[in-house]
């Protein structure tokens, strides 16, 4: 459903009437006329003619958001407002869907598999940066800064110490501008964990990486040893990886959960 509604033109699907043709496609499915589906429509409350269902179809009028759903309901409409977009394509045919509904049906009698609504957790407060981690340019972060916000326990990891907003678009496909991602404080990472990083005074969201130094005397110690050049790497390709410079002021701040 996630890749249809990405592709998503509503300009494009207006013009091409495709609510108004999926409409009509389900009601021929299901056997029903106008008359008929309008009298379903108006038994679970809602009060719609066959000749608004008409224009509906033909592209005279578009039905709300609740009316969408009452339709859903009407003709068994399992895929939701997915079915409703031009990118919709079902996994089964006719035939596969009413087996798949006759299972349903006996999974459901069979009362071993009750739903149960989620109990929500108990109200906690966190910590959580005003300012976002960069996912692109790099953005100053303090803790002095930081702010106490109420969360649901249920949504914090366990181990978590602070919040922080993902600023930028680097982190795509994985994390978004805008979300707020859980950190777990700590002064070391390994390659292919994804941290936050404060570099030169600015703080980023990448994934931590090492390779072999350009110059390997820079990253010699006293006793011979040679350590890895550390890069931080964006997961949306467009952006370069950083690589982080000899003598730099660099260290991590956290391990993102």
């Amino acid at each position: 459903m996630s890749s249809i509604l990405k592709k998503y033109n509503s300009a494009r699907e207006k013009e091409e009437n495709v609510i108004g043709r999926r409409i009509a496609e389900a009601r021929k499915l299901k056997g029903v006329s106008c008359p008929e589906l309008s009298r379903v429509l108006m038994e679970q409350g809602s009060k719609i003619s066959s000749q608004v269902i008409n224009k509906w179809e033909n592209a005279y009028a578009v039905p709300t958001g609740y009316q969408l759903i009452a339709l859903c309901h009407a003709l068994d409409i399992e895929d939701g407002l997915s079915f409703f977009t031009k990118g919709y394509k079902p996994d089964l045919n006719a035939e596969g869907m009413k087996k798949v509904q006759e299972y349903r049906d006996v999974l459901v009698a069979s009362g071993m598999f009750p739903f149960e609504e989620r109990k929500m957790g108990r109200i906690i407060q966190m910590p959580v940066s005003p300012i976002r981690a960069s996912a692109g340019t790099g953005n100053y972060i303090d803790e002095a800064d930081f702010e106490m916000i109420d969360v649901n326990e249920d949504d914090v990891p366990l181990g978590a110490d602070f919040g922080i907003y993902v600023g930028g678009d680097s982190m795509e496909s994985i994390y978004h501008d805008g979300q707020l991602v859980w950190v777990q404080k700590c002064s070391e990472i390994l390659p292919g964990q994804v941290g936050i990083f404060l570099y030169d005074g600015d703080s980023y969201i990448k994934m931590y990486s090492e390779r072999i130094p350009d110059n390997p005397e820079e990253y010699t110690s006293s006793d011979g040893v040679m350590h890895m050049q550390p890069v931080l790497v964006s997961f949306n390709k467009n952006y370069p990886d950083r690589i982080i410079r000899p003598g730099a002021d660099f260290r991590v701040f956290g391990r993102v959960l």
